[in-house]
């Protein structure tokens, strides 16, 4: 459902949606409940739900930034796992200007195949939540087949050729940890908790009389919208690859990998 939100509304669009939304009920709510129990006004009870929404915020406040800051640690490890990936594929286009031109335009070719497949069909399907090894599989077996067939020919094209190995390599393991970061979602107790706690929050909050109506309306608006700021923040940041703040597959197209577009 989030990458479905994601993939077809702006975040300007949810933002709207998810706080408005959030803030609109929470207020029909409590004037609702005002007219039909009027004593609330008088605040009897706000004494104890005082400090049952205290201990309660502080609970779930707590759990929230804990899941906002680990989505948003997960989104940046992404972006630095996609800036190695094309890093090590970017030193390997540079190292292979040392071998032979047979060797170098069949590992250029394999290398320009593996940037295009990432940019042009495993990003749209990471967008979509369906990553898939096979989009690049054979341009990766390619360009080791070119290494694995090569023999270097003096102590300069061996220390080339042993970094290309390396950075062949670790472009594989980058790969894996890219789609594996493609398929993580937020667990379904968390995604309960989360959403769950902040409909408790917010209906405590009705509770809380307050003598003048404005006032009331005033503290239970605050409360919502920052709950469902806090709600559109777990909801873009929860898939990486998806949405208007998603990560970027720029750096395949720049720096040494930019030669494979401009053809």
């Amino acid at each position: 459902m989030s990458l479905w939100l994601l993939n077809h509304f702006s975040t300007f669009t949810l933002a709207v949606v998810t706080v408005g939304g959030t803030v609109l009920l929470a207020v029909g709510g409590s004037v609702l409940l005002r007219r039909r129990y009027p004593s609330l006004a008088r605040g009897e009870h706000n004494d104890m739900v005082g400090v049952t929404l205290g201990m309660f915020g502080a609970i779930y406040g707590i759990i929230l930034a804990f899941v906002i800051v680990t989505l948003w640690t997960q989104v940046e490890d992404t972006q630095t796992i996609v800036a190695t990936e094309a890093t090590d594929a970017a030193l390997i286009a540079r190292d292979a200007a040392a071998f032979p031109s047979p060797v170098h335009a069949r590992l250029d070719s394999a290398l320009s195949g593996y940037v295009h497949a990432v940019v042009e069909d495993q990003w749209p399907r990471m967008r979509e939540g369906r990553p898939s090894y096979g989009a690049t599989e054979t341009h990766l077996r390619a360009a080791y087949q070119v290494l694995q067939t090569y023999d270097p020919k003096d102590d300069r094209e061996q220390i080339f050729y042993e970094q290309a190995v390396g950075h062949l390599d670790d472009v594989a393991t980058q790969r894996r940890a890219r789609i594996t970061m493609a398929r993580q979602e937020l667990p379904v107790l968390l995604q309960t908790l989360a959403f769950g706690g902040a409909l408790v929050l917010v209906a405590l909050t009705f509770l809380y009389g307050l003598r003048k109506l404005r006032v009331q309306i005033l503290f239970v608006a605050s409360v919502a919208g920052l709950v469902g700021f806090s709600l559109l923040l777990v909801v873009v940041l929860d898939r990486p690859f998806a949405g208007d703040l998603s990560v970027s597959p720029d750096p395949y197209r720049e720096g040494a990998l930019s030669q494979y577009w401009g053809r």
